[in-house]
């Protein structure tokens, strides 16, 4: 069996001693992803803000990971406001247009701090 293997990516990193994503075989599964500024580290007020550097994320850890978007199977979203469901809609469809070979999606209520939402991903890469 393959061994594990950590994935890190320069403009989304976490303050403790873990990678963004870890890898076995044609595994991965993300940590949490927020929508913090690729450049500064710092997140954002706004929701648009954030979700735009969030799915920027996501984009980079797949490649990362060794695969795309493409690759991604199920992503679960947190959010502090459950009303604000629908902003998620754009990013979404604009990074997966084709509906019939979307992801799953799951959004709950949740979330921490400056963090309007939150996300992890699991994925099946070749």
């Amino acid at each position: 069996m393959a061994k594990r293997q950590a994935i890190y990516v320069k403009e989304f990193k976490h303050a403790n001693p873990i990678p963004v994503a870890a890898r076995i075989g044609p595994f991965v599964q993300t940590g949490v992803i927020t929508g913090k500024d690729p450049e500064t580290g710092d997140m954002p007020e706004s929701m648009d803000d954030q979700l735009t550097n969030l799915f920027a994320h996501i984009s980079r850890i797949a490649i990362a990971a060794g695969g795309s978007t493409e690759d991604i199977l199920k992503i679960t979203f947190w959010m502090n406001d459950p009303s604000e469901r629908a902003k998620l809609n754009a990013p979404w469809v604009q990074m997966f247009p084709d509906e019939d070979t979307r992801p799953t999606r799951h959004t709950l209520p949740g979330g921490s701090g400056a963090s309007k939402i939150q996300c992890s991903f699991t994925a099946v890469m070749d």
